[in-house]
Protein backbone atom coordinates (compact mmCIF):
# COMPACT_ATOMS: atom_id res chain seq x y z
CA UNK A 1 0.00 0.00 0.00
CA UNK A 2 2.89 2.35 0.70
CA UNK A 3 4.26 1.83 -2.81
CA UNK A 4 0.77 2.35 -4.23
CA UNK A 5 0.36 5.92 -3.02
CA UNK A 6 4.01 6.66 -3.78
CA UNK A 7 3.51 5.63 -7.40
CA UNK A 8 0.29 7.60 -7.50
CA UNK A 9 2.08 10.72 -6.31
CA UNK A 10 4.90 10.14 -8.76
CA UNK A 11 2.47 9.88 -11.67
CA UNK A 12 0.85 13.15 -10.70
CA UNK A 13 4.28 14.80 -10.46
CA UNK A 14 5.14 13.59 -13.94
CA UNK A 15 1.82 14.82 -15.39
CA UNK A 16 2.24 18.29 -13.86
CA UNK A 17 -0.81 17.96 -11.64
CA UNK A 18 0.00 19.92 -8.46
CA UNK A 19 -3.24 19.08 -6.67
CA UNK A 20 -2.91 17.43 -3.28
CA UNK A 21 -3.22 13.68 -3.34
CA UNK A 22 -5.05 11.89 -0.60
CA UNK A 23 -2.74 9.74 1.39
CA UNK A 24 0.25 12.10 1.34
CA UNK A 25 1.25 13.14 -2.18
CA UNK A 26 3.22 16.07 -0.72
CA UNK A 27 5.15 13.58 1.41
CA UNK A 28 5.87 11.54 -1.68
CA UNK A 29 7.21 14.64 -3.42
CA UNK A 30 9.43 15.48 -0.46
CA UNK A 31 10.77 11.91 -0.44
CA UNK A 32 11.26 11.46 -4.16
CA UNK A 33 12.58 14.92 -5.09
CA UNK A 34 16.01 14.59 -3.37
CA UNK A 35 16.39 11.03 -4.62
CA UNK A 36 15.66 12.12 -8.19
CA UNK A 37 18.19 14.94 -8.01
CA UNK A 38 20.85 12.66 -6.57
CA UNK A 39 20.37 10.08 -9.32
CA UNK A 40 20.60 12.76 -11.96
CA UNK A 41 23.93 13.95 -10.57
CA UNK A 42 25.57 10.48 -10.66
CA UNK A 43 26.94 10.05 -14.16
CA UNK A 44 29.99 7.86 -13.44
CA UNK A 45 30.67 4.92 -15.80
CA UNK A 46 33.35 2.41 -16.80
CA UNK A 47 35.29 2.95 -19.99
CA UNK A 48 35.28 -0.80 -20.58
CA UNK A 49 31.45 -0.78 -20.55
CA UNK A 50 31.21 1.79 -23.35
CA UNK A 51 30.70 0.45 -26.87
CA UNK A 52 32.27 2.59 -29.57
CA UNK A 53 32.93 2.20 -33.26
CA UNK A 54 36.52 1.28 -32.47
CA UNK A 55 35.83 -1.55 -29.98
CA UNK A 56 32.55 -2.82 -31.42
CA UNK A 57 34.20 -5.56 -33.48
CA UNK A 58 36.54 -6.52 -30.64
CA UNK A 59 33.64 -7.26 -28.26
CA UNK A 60 31.35 -8.71 -30.94
CA UNK A 61 31.63 -12.25 -29.55
CA UNK A 62 31.09 -11.30 -25.89
CA UNK A 63 27.97 -12.94 -24.42
CA UNK A 64 26.19 -13.64 -21.14
CA UNK A 65 25.74 -17.38 -21.64
CA UNK A 66 25.93 -19.75 -18.70
CA UNK A 67 28.94 -22.00 -18.29
CA UNK A 68 27.17 -25.03 -19.76
CA UNK A 69 25.60 -23.02 -22.59
CA UNK A 70 28.95 -21.45 -23.51
CA UNK A 71 30.54 -24.91 -23.47
CA UNK A 72 27.89 -26.50 -25.64
CA UNK A 73 28.58 -29.86 -27.31
CA UNK A 74 29.29 -28.20 -30.65
CA UNK A 75 31.71 -25.66 -29.15
CA UNK A 76 33.56 -28.32 -27.17
CA UNK A 77 33.81 -30.56 -30.22
CA UNK A 78 35.36 -27.78 -32.32
CA UNK A 79 37.82 -26.82 -29.58
CA UNK A 80 38.86 -30.44 -29.05
CA UNK A 81 39.48 -31.06 -32.74
CA UNK A 82 41.56 -27.91 -33.17
CA UNK A 83 43.50 -28.49 -29.97
CA UNK A 84 44.32 -32.08 -30.93
CA UNK A 85 45.41 -30.92 -34.37
CA UNK A 86 47.87 -28.42 -32.90
CA UNK A 87 49.27 -30.91 -30.38
CA UNK A 88 49.69 -33.48 -33.14
CA UNK A 89 51.37 -31.12 -35.62
CA UNK A 90 53.03 -28.39 -33.57
CA UNK A 91 56.26 -29.36 -31.88
CA UNK A 92 55.94 -26.69 -29.21
CA UNK A 93 52.36 -27.69 -28.38
CA UNK A 94 53.35 -31.34 -28.11
CA UNK A 95 56.33 -30.54 -25.90
CA UNK A 96 54.33 -28.25 -23.61
CA UNK A 97 51.61 -30.85 -23.02
CA UNK A 98 54.14 -33.65 -22.47
CA UNK A 99 56.20 -31.55 -20.06
CA UNK A 100 53.09 -30.63 -18.09
CA UNK A 101 52.08 -34.28 -17.69
CA UNK A 102 55.61 -35.41 -16.81
CA UNK A 103 56.08 -32.68 -14.20
CA UNK A 104 52.66 -33.28 -12.67
CA UNK A 105 52.58 -37.09 -12.56
CA UNK A 106 56.21 -38.03 -13.07
CA UNK A 107 56.90 -41.70 -12.40
CA UNK A 108 53.65 -41.95 -10.51
CA UNK A 109 52.27 -41.32 -7.01
CA UNK A 110 53.24 -43.41 -4.01
CA UNK A 111 50.85 -44.26 -1.20
CA UNK A 112 51.66 -43.85 2.49
CA UNK A 113 49.18 -44.92 5.17
CA UNK A 114 49.20 -43.11 8.49
CA UNK A 115 47.43 -45.58 10.80
CA UNK A 116 48.91 -46.77 14.10
CA UNK A 117 49.55 -50.28 12.75
CA UNK A 118 52.90 -50.09 10.97
CA UNK A 119 52.69 -53.65 9.60
CA UNK A 120 49.23 -53.03 8.19
CA UNK A 121 50.43 -49.83 6.58
CA UNK A 122 53.38 -51.56 4.94
CA UNK A 123 51.22 -54.44 3.67
CA UNK A 124 48.55 -52.25 2.06
CA UNK A 125 51.12 -49.87 0.59
CA UNK A 126 53.07 -52.73 -0.97
CA UNK A 127 50.05 -54.52 -2.42
CA UNK A 128 48.48 -51.36 -3.80
CA UNK A 129 51.69 -50.30 -5.51
CA UNK A 130 52.06 -53.77 -7.04
CA UNK A 131 48.54 -53.53 -8.41
CA UNK A 132 49.22 -49.98 -9.69
CA UNK A 133 52.30 -51.21 -11.53
CA UNK A 134 50.34 -54.10 -13.02
CA UNK A 135 47.57 -51.92 -14.47
CA UNK A 136 50.00 -49.18 -15.59
CA UNK A 137 48.50 -46.52 -13.32
CA UNK A 138 51.30 -43.91 -13.79
CA UNK A 139 50.98 -44.05 -17.59
CA UNK A 140 47.20 -43.71 -17.37
CA UNK A 141 47.51 -40.74 -15.02
CA UNK A 142 49.89 -39.04 -17.45
CA UNK A 143 47.41 -39.67 -20.27
CA UNK A 144 44.64 -38.16 -18.14
CA UNK A 145 46.70 -35.04 -17.46
CA UNK A 146 47.52 -34.68 -21.15
CA UNK A 147 43.86 -35.11 -22.07
CA UNK A 148 42.85 -32.37 -19.64
CA UNK A 149 45.25 -29.96 -21.32
CA UNK A 150 44.46 -31.12 -24.85
CA UNK A 151 40.74 -32.01 -24.69
CA UNK A 152 39.62 -30.30 -21.49
CA UNK A 153 38.47 -33.44 -19.70
CA UNK A 154 38.78 -37.19 -19.50
CA UNK A 155 36.65 -39.98 -18.05
CA UNK A 156 37.83 -43.17 -16.36
CA UNK A 157 35.67 -46.25 -15.79
CA UNK A 158 36.31 -48.46 -12.78
CA UNK A 159 35.91 -51.89 -14.34
CA UNK A 160 36.81 -55.53 -13.74
CA UNK A 161 39.56 -57.03 -15.88
CA UNK A 162 40.08 -60.77 -15.38
CA UNK A 163 43.35 -60.65 -17.34
CA UNK A 164 45.12 -58.55 -14.70
CA UNK A 165 47.97 -60.40 -13.01
CA UNK A 166 46.88 -59.42 -9.51
CA UNK A 167 44.47 -60.77 -6.89
CA UNK A 168 42.47 -57.54 -7.26
CA UNK A 169 40.98 -57.46 -10.76
CA UNK A 170 40.10 -53.76 -10.67
CA UNK A 171 41.12 -51.84 -13.76
CA UNK A 172 40.94 -48.28 -15.03
CA UNK A 173 39.55 -47.78 -18.54
CA UNK A 174 40.09 -44.31 -19.98
CA UNK A 175 37.49 -42.66 -22.22
CA UNK A 176 37.84 -39.55 -24.33
CA UNK A 177 35.35 -36.74 -23.82
CA UNK A 178 33.74 -37.49 -27.22
CA UNK A 179 32.46 -40.85 -25.98
CA UNK A 180 30.44 -39.42 -23.07
CA UNK A 181 27.40 -37.84 -24.68
CA UNK A 182 23.63 -38.08 -24.83
CA UNK A 183 22.58 -38.53 -28.46
CA UNK A 184 18.87 -38.49 -27.59
CA UNK A 185 17.96 -36.07 -24.81
CA UNK A 186 15.35 -37.55 -22.48
CA UNK A 187 13.18 -34.85 -20.92
CA UNK A 188 12.28 -37.17 -18.05
CA UNK A 189 15.60 -36.43 -16.37
CA UNK A 190 15.57 -33.38 -14.09
CA UNK A 191 18.74 -31.67 -15.35
CA UNK A 192 20.49 -33.46 -18.22
CA UNK A 193 23.85 -32.09 -19.32
CA UNK A 194 25.45 -33.63 -22.39
CA UNK A 195 26.35 -37.13 -21.22
CA UNK A 196 25.74 -36.55 -17.49
CA UNK A 197 22.53 -36.82 -15.46
CA UNK A 198 22.29 -34.91 -12.17
CA UNK A 199 19.88 -35.18 -9.28
CA UNK A 200 18.08 -32.27 -7.68
CA UNK A 201 21.13 -31.42 -5.56
CA UNK A 202 23.55 -31.22 -8.48
CA UNK A 203 25.19 -34.59 -7.85
CA UNK A 204 25.96 -36.78 -10.88
CA UNK A 205 23.73 -39.85 -10.95
CA UNK A 206 24.76 -41.57 -14.16
CA UNK A 207 26.86 -41.10 -17.26
CA UNK A 208 25.90 -41.89 -20.84
CA UNK A 209 28.79 -43.70 -22.49
CA UNK A 210 28.58 -44.35 -26.22
CA UNK A 211 29.34 -47.96 -27.12
CA UNK A 212 31.83 -46.75 -29.70
CA UNK A 213 33.83 -43.58 -30.24
CA UNK A 214 31.89 -41.18 -32.53
CA UNK A 215 35.03 -40.76 -34.61
CA UNK A 216 35.37 -44.49 -35.22
CA UNK A 217 34.88 -45.27 -38.91
CA UNK A 218 33.29 -48.61 -37.97
CA UNK A 219 30.67 -47.04 -35.69
CA UNK A 220 27.32 -48.35 -36.93
CA UNK A 221 24.81 -47.30 -34.27
CA UNK A 222 25.65 -43.77 -33.06
CA UNK A 223 22.58 -43.68 -30.79
CA UNK A 224 23.55 -46.73 -28.74
CA UNK A 225 24.96 -45.94 -25.32
CA UNK A 226 25.25 -47.44 -21.86
CA UNK A 227 23.98 -45.88 -18.66
CA UNK A 228 26.87 -46.14 -16.22
CA UNK A 229 26.29 -45.28 -12.54
CA UNK A 230 28.29 -42.35 -11.20
CA UNK A 231 29.97 -44.57 -8.62
CA UNK A 232 31.89 -46.29 -11.43
CA UNK A 233 32.99 -43.14 -13.31
CA UNK A 234 35.76 -40.66 -12.56
CA UNK A 235 35.38 -37.31 -14.32
CA UNK A 236 38.64 -35.35 -14.34
CA UNK A 237 38.46 -31.74 -15.52
CA UNK A 238 38.96 -28.18 -14.27
CA UNK A 239 35.90 -26.05 -13.59
CA UNK A 240 36.72 -22.43 -14.39
CA UNK A 241 33.19 -21.09 -13.80
CA UNK A 242 30.47 -21.82 -11.22
CA UNK A 243 27.98 -24.31 -12.60
CA UNK A 244 30.39 -25.72 -15.20
CA UNK A 245 29.94 -29.46 -15.73
CA UNK A 246 32.10 -30.15 -18.81
CA UNK A 247 35.64 -29.04 -19.53
CA UNK A 248 37.30 -27.28 -22.45
CA UNK A 249 40.98 -27.61 -23.48
CA UNK A 250 43.35 -25.74 -21.22
CA UNK A 251 45.28 -24.48 -24.25
CA UNK A 252 42.13 -22.90 -25.75
CA UNK A 253 43.39 -19.28 -25.34
CA UNK A 254 46.65 -20.27 -27.06
CA UNK A 255 45.14 -21.93 -30.14
CA UNK A 256 45.19 -18.74 -32.29
CA UNK A 257 48.75 -18.09 -31.12
CA UNK A 258 49.91 -21.54 -32.20
CA UNK A 259 48.44 -20.86 -35.65
CA UNK A 260 50.19 -17.48 -35.83
CA UNK A 261 53.49 -19.03 -34.83
CA UNK A 262 53.31 -21.66 -37.54
CA UNK A 263 52.14 -19.20 -40.22
CA UNK A 264 54.94 -16.78 -39.45
CA UNK A 265 57.55 -19.54 -39.48
CA UNK A 266 56.29 -20.85 -42.82
CA UNK A 267 56.20 -17.32 -44.27
CA UNK A 268 59.82 -16.70 -43.22
CA UNK A 269 60.92 -19.99 -44.74
CA UNK A 270 59.00 -19.29 -47.97
CA UNK A 271 60.55 -15.83 -48.29
CA UNK A 272 64.06 -17.21 -47.72
CA UNK A 273 63.51 -19.99 -50.24
CA UNK A 274 62.16 -17.54 -52.83
CA UNK A 275 65.22 -15.35 -52.47
CA UNK A 276 67.52 -18.37 -52.74
CA UNK A 277 65.79 -19.69 -55.87
CA UNK A 278 67.04 -16.75 -57.96
CA UNK A 279 70.67 -17.48 -58.84
CA UNK A 280 71.16 -14.08 -60.52
CA UNK A 281 69.22 -11.18 -61.99
CA UNK A 282 70.00 -8.69 -64.76
CA UNK A 283 69.44 -5.01 -64.00
CA UNK A 284 70.37 -1.70 -65.62
CA UNK A 285 70.73 1.86 -64.43
CA UNK A 286 69.69 3.25 -67.80
CA UNK A 287 66.23 4.83 -68.09
CA UNK A 288 63.47 3.19 -70.09
CA UNK A 289 64.14 3.24 -73.84
CA UNK A 290 67.70 4.35 -73.03
CA UNK A 291 71.06 3.16 -74.35
CA UNK A 292 70.80 -0.36 -72.93
CA UNK A 293 70.11 -3.14 -75.40
CA UNK A 294 66.61 -4.60 -75.51
CA UNK A 295 66.08 -7.88 -73.62
CA UNK A 296 62.98 -9.93 -72.99
CA UNK A 297 61.48 -9.17 -69.54
CA UNK A 298 61.33 -12.12 -67.12
CA UNK A 299 63.30 -14.27 -69.58
CA UNK A 300 65.05 -17.30 -68.03
CA UNK A 301 68.65 -18.29 -68.80
CA UNK A 302 70.18 -21.61 -67.77
CA UNK A 303 73.63 -21.16 -66.26
CA UNK A 304 76.40 -23.72 -66.42
CA UNK A 305 79.07 -24.29 -63.83
CA UNK A 306 82.51 -22.66 -64.29
CA UNK A 307 81.26 -20.66 -67.29
CA UNK A 308 82.21 -17.17 -68.51
CA UNK A 309 79.58 -15.18 -70.40
CA UNK A 310 78.94 -11.75 -71.93
CA UNK A 311 76.02 -9.64 -70.75
CA UNK A 312 73.91 -7.44 -73.05
CA UNK A 313 75.15 -3.89 -73.39
CA UNK A 314 74.17 -1.64 -70.48
CA UNK A 315 73.13 -4.50 -68.21
CA UNK A 316 74.67 -5.74 -64.92
CA UNK A 317 74.54 -9.08 -63.09
CA UNK A 318 73.31 -9.15 -59.48
CA UNK A 319 71.56 -11.30 -56.87
CA UNK A 320 68.50 -10.89 -54.67
CA UNK A 321 69.48 -10.04 -51.11
CA UNK A 322 68.17 -12.68 -48.69
CA UNK A 323 66.59 -10.68 -45.85
CA UNK A 324 64.97 -13.62 -44.06
CA UNK A 325 64.86 -14.44 -41.28
CA UNK A 326 64.53 -10.89 -40.01
CA UNK A 327 66.35 -9.77 -36.89
CA UNK A 328 63.04 -9.75 -34.99
CA UNK A 329 62.21 -13.35 -35.91
CA UNK A 330 63.65 -14.88 -32.73
CA UNK A 331 62.15 -12.18 -30.51
CA UNK A 332 58.71 -12.70 -32.07
CA UNK A 333 58.81 -16.44 -31.44
CA UNK A 334 59.92 -15.85 -27.86
CA UNK A 335 57.05 -13.46 -27.13
CA UNK A 336 54.49 -15.77 -28.76
CA UNK A 337 55.73 -18.77 -26.77
CA UNK A 338 55.74 -16.74 -23.58
CA UNK A 339 52.10 -15.80 -24.15
CA UNK A 340 51.17 -19.37 -25.06
CA UNK A 341 52.71 -20.80 -21.90
CA UNK A 342 51.08 -18.20 -19.65
CA UNK A 343 47.65 -19.86 -19.76
CA UNK A 344 49.28 -22.98 -18.26
CA UNK A 345 51.32 -21.10 -15.61
CA UNK A 346 54.44 -22.41 -17.34
CA UNK A 347 57.59 -20.26 -17.60
CA UNK A 348 59.09 -19.54 -20.98
CA UNK A 349 62.25 -21.58 -20.49
CA UNK A 350 60.19 -24.69 -19.66
CA UNK A 351 57.86 -24.19 -22.63
CA UNK A 352 60.69 -23.49 -25.04
CA UNK A 353 63.16 -25.94 -23.52
CA UNK A 354 65.75 -23.17 -23.57
CA UNK A 355 67.23 -21.40 -20.53
CA UNK A 356 70.11 -19.65 -22.31
CA UNK A 357 68.74 -16.21 -21.45
CA UNK A 358 68.20 -17.00 -17.76
CA UNK A 359 70.42 -16.60 -14.76
CA UNK A 360 70.13 -18.59 -11.55
CA UNK A 361 67.88 -16.14 -9.68
CA UNK A 362 65.43 -15.49 -12.50
CA UNK A 363 65.19 -19.20 -13.27
CA UNK A 364 64.21 -20.06 -9.69
CA UNK A 365 61.77 -17.14 -9.48
CA UNK A 366 59.94 -18.15 -12.66
CA UNK A 367 59.69 -21.75 -11.50
CA UNK A 368 57.97 -20.86 -8.22
CA UNK A 369 54.64 -20.06 -9.89
CA UNK A 370 54.93 -23.12 -12.09
CA UNK A 371 55.67 -25.51 -9.22
CA UNK A 372 52.80 -24.06 -7.21
CA UNK A 373 50.48 -24.77 -10.12
CA UNK A 374 51.86 -28.31 -10.31
CA UNK A 375 51.13 -28.85 -6.61
CA UNK A 376 47.56 -27.68 -7.13
CA UNK A 377 47.14 -30.16 -9.98
CA UNK A 378 48.60 -32.95 -7.87
CA UNK A 379 46.15 -32.25 -5.04
CA UNK A 380 43.24 -32.38 -7.49
CA UNK A 381 44.55 -35.63 -8.96
CA UNK A 382 44.82 -37.12 -5.48
CA UNK A 383 41.34 -35.99 -4.43
CA UNK A 384 39.38 -36.63 -7.61
CA UNK A 385 41.20 -39.65 -9.04
CA UNK A 386 43.53 -41.43 -6.64
CA UNK A 387 41.27 -41.45 -3.58
CA UNK A 388 38.45 -42.90 -5.69
CA UNK A 389 40.79 -45.58 -7.03
CA UNK A 390 42.12 -46.45 -3.57
CA UNK A 391 38.59 -46.75 -2.17
CA UNK A 392 37.53 -49.06 -5.02
CA UNK A 393 40.70 -51.11 -4.61
CA UNK A 394 40.12 -51.59 -0.87
CA UNK A 395 36.49 -52.57 -1.44
CA UNK A 396 37.64 -55.30 -3.79
CA UNK A 397 40.66 -56.34 -1.71
CA UNK A 398 38.75 -56.93 1.53
CA UNK A 399 36.46 -59.38 -0.27
CA UNK A 400 39.40 -61.66 -1.13
CA UNK A 401 39.84 -64.29 1.55
CA UNK A 402 43.22 -64.10 3.30
CA UNK A 403 44.49 -61.21 1.18
CA UNK A 404 44.26 -58.43 3.81
CA UNK A 405 43.97 -58.67 7.60
CA UNK A 406 40.48 -58.92 9.02
CA UNK A 407 41.04 -55.67 10.93
CA UNK A 408 40.89 -53.74 7.67
CA UNK A 409 37.23 -54.64 7.21
CA UNK A 410 36.30 -52.82 10.40
CA UNK A 411 37.97 -49.60 9.23
CA UNK A 412 36.00 -47.06 7.25
CA UNK A 413 37.77 -45.37 4.39
CA UNK A 414 37.72 -42.01 6.17
CA UNK A 415 39.51 -43.63 9.11
CA UNK A 416 42.27 -44.91 6.84
CA UNK A 417 44.39 -41.79 6.91
CA UNK A 418 46.85 -41.60 4.07
CA UNK A 419 48.83 -39.28 1.84
CA UNK A 420 50.30 -39.40 -1.65
CA UNK A 421 53.95 -38.78 -2.52
CA UNK A 422 54.97 -37.38 -5.89
CA UNK A 423 58.34 -37.02 -7.57
CA UNK A 424 60.36 -34.16 -6.15
CA UNK A 425 61.73 -31.37 -8.28
CA UNK A 426 65.49 -31.33 -8.66
CA UNK A 427 67.24 -28.27 -7.32
CA UNK A 428 69.35 -26.18 -9.66
CA UNK A 429 72.19 -25.94 -7.11
CA UNK A 430 72.37 -29.10 -4.91
CA UNK A 431 75.06 -27.59 -2.66
CA UNK A 432 72.89 -24.63 -1.72
CA UNK A 433 69.88 -26.86 -1.17
CA UNK A 434 71.86 -29.23 1.10
CA UNK A 435 73.12 -26.30 3.16
CA UNK A 436 69.61 -24.87 3.52
CA UNK A 437 68.27 -28.29 4.46
CA UNK A 438 70.90 -28.73 7.19
CA UNK A 439 70.08 -25.27 8.55
CA UNK A 440 66.35 -26.00 8.68
CA UNK A 441 66.92 -29.28 10.50
CA UNK A 442 69.37 -27.67 12.93
CA UNK A 443 67.01 -24.89 14.01
CA UNK A 444 63.99 -27.25 14.09
CA UNK A 445 61.97 -25.39 11.44
CA UNK A 446 61.39 -28.60 9.49
CA UNK A 447 61.26 -32.36 9.95
CA UNK A 448 62.91 -35.29 8.26
CA UNK A 449 59.50 -36.33 6.95
CA UNK A 450 58.98 -32.94 5.29
CA UNK A 451 62.45 -32.93 3.75
CA UNK A 452 61.93 -36.38 2.27
CA UNK A 453 58.47 -35.36 1.10
CA UNK A 454 60.03 -32.49 -0.88
CA UNK A 455 61.90 -35.17 -2.83
CA UNK A 456 58.79 -37.33 -3.21
CA UNK A 457 60.12 -40.09 -0.96
CA UNK A 458 58.73 -41.89 2.09
CA UNK A 459 60.83 -40.97 5.13
CA UNK A 460 60.20 -44.27 6.92
CA UNK A 461 61.35 -46.33 3.95
CA UNK A 462 64.43 -44.17 3.45
CA UNK A 463 65.48 -44.23 7.11
CA UNK A 464 65.04 -48.00 7.35
CA UNK A 465 67.14 -48.41 4.21
CA UNK A 466 69.79 -46.07 5.61
CA UNK A 467 69.88 -48.04 8.86
CA UNK A 468 70.52 -51.24 6.91
CA UNK A 469 73.36 -49.58 5.02
CA UNK A 470 74.99 -48.21 8.18
CA UNK A 471 74.72 -51.60 9.93
CA UNK A 472 76.30 -53.38 6.96
CA UNK A 473 79.13 -50.85 6.71
CA UNK A 474 79.91 -51.27 10.40
CA UNK A 475 79.86 -55.04 9.99
CA UNK A 476 82.34 -54.83 7.12
CA UNK A 477 84.56 -52.38 8.99
CA UNK A 478 84.00 -49.53 6.59
CA UNK A 479 84.38 -45.98 7.89
CA UNK A 480 81.29 -43.86 7.66
CA UNK A 481 82.32 -40.27 6.98
CA UNK A 482 79.89 -37.69 8.30
CA UNK A 483 80.44 -34.12 7.27
CA UNK A 484 78.12 -31.18 7.78
CA UNK A 485 77.57 -29.09 4.67
CA UNK A 486 79.42 -25.81 4.79
CA UNK A 487 77.45 -22.62 4.19
CA UNK A 488 77.69 -21.60 0.58
CA UNK A 489 78.77 -18.06 -0.08
CA UNK A 490 76.09 -16.22 -1.97
CA UNK A 491 77.29 -14.59 -5.14
CA UNK A 492 75.82 -11.77 -7.07
CA UNK A 493 73.29 -13.51 -9.35
CA UNK A 494 72.51 -10.51 -11.47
Amino acid sequence: MVWGWLRSGLRREASGDRKPVAGGSSLARRILRPVTCRLASLRARYDAAVTTDENRRHWANADLLSADAANSPLVRRILRSRSRYEVANNSYARGIVLTLANDCVGTGPRLQLLTEDAELNRLIETEFMRWAETVGLPAKLRAMRMSRAESGEVFALLTVNPAIDSPVKLDLRLLEADQVATPDVDRRFPSPIDGIVFDGYGNPVEYHVLKAHPGDVLMRCPLDYDRVPASAVIHYFRADRPGQHRGIPEITPALPLFAQLRRYTLAVIAAAETAADFAAVLFTDAPANGEAEQVEPMDLVDLERRMATVLPGGWKLGQITAEQPATTYGEFKKEILNEIARCLNMPFNVAAGNSSGYNYASGRLDHQTYYKSIRVDQVQLATVVLDRILRAWLEEAILISGYLPVSVRALAFRELQHQWFWDGHEHVDPAKEASAQATRLANHTTTIANEYARQGRDWEVEIRQRAKEVALMEELGLTLATASPQPVQEKDER
